[in-house]
């Protein structure tokens, strides 16, 4: 069970609350909205009002006790890169920071940020990819270059089973899965593919095109 240490409780710090808080994490919220923090007191284990930019109300949350601290703060980018850079100052073992464009992403991760998130930009490449190929049900970006695709079984891979089209060797993709009837089931050699089901597949886009 993990310790976390989510700043800003905005929407997107507090749909990472919820989930977080299904998964048995233990919770400290912070907010310089009372309003916000009492929204977030549900799914959270415990919150405080206060400044994350001020050293020393950060120094009295007891930082370096934290496994993550995941920084979710939307309105003031100022904001957001001071407490990044303060939490690392302060003994932070892994921090994440919200960034809404690619220069936030840089500078976050100039000045502390271990990993960010962009949802705008992550959302955008998912629906772009959907729309794009009738074939492709989902996309779940991973990197910039692999990803992993849920597509249809294409037609010519139909009645086949998962060793006789090799599709590792051929393609230069790796089946993850199989969803069939609404369910996801871990893929076998033996396992023969029909047009009724999809999978997910690892890879680039490049190799993904080269099946349809």
């Amino acid at each position: 069970m993990k310790s976390v240490l989510i700043i800003g409780a905005g929407q997107f710090g507090t749909h990472i609350a919820k989930r977080m808080s299904n998964l048995r994490c233990e919770i400290m919220a912070v907010d310089s909205d009372e309003g916000r923090i009492n929204s977030i007191l549900p799914y959270v284990t415990n919150a405080q009002i206060g400044n994350s930019t001020n050293a020393d109300f950060m120094s009295s949350l007891g930082i370096p006790d934290f496994d993550v601290c995941i920084v979710t703060i939307s309105s003031s980018f100022q904001d957001s890169l001071e407490t990044t850079a303060l939490l690392k100052e302060l003994g932070a073992h892994k921090v994440i920071a919200r960034a809404q464009n690619d220069v936030q992403e840089k500078f976050l991760l100039r000045n502390g940020a271990d990993e960010t998130v962009y949802p705008e930009k992550q959302t955008a490449v998912r629906i772009a990819t959907k729309e794009a190929f009738d074939d492709i049900l989902d996309v779940f970006q991973i990197d910039h270059n692999i990803n992993i695709y849920e597509i249809s079984v294409p037609k010519n891979w139909s009645n086949k089973s998962i060793a006789e089209l090799d599709i590792r060797k051929k393609h230069n993709l790796n089946i993850i899965a199989v969803r069939a009837d609404d369910q996801l089931i871990l893929p076998t050699p033996d396992m023969i593919l029909t047009t009724d089901d999809a999978i997910l597949l690892l890879g680039n886009m490049k190799d993904i095109q080269k099946t349809f």
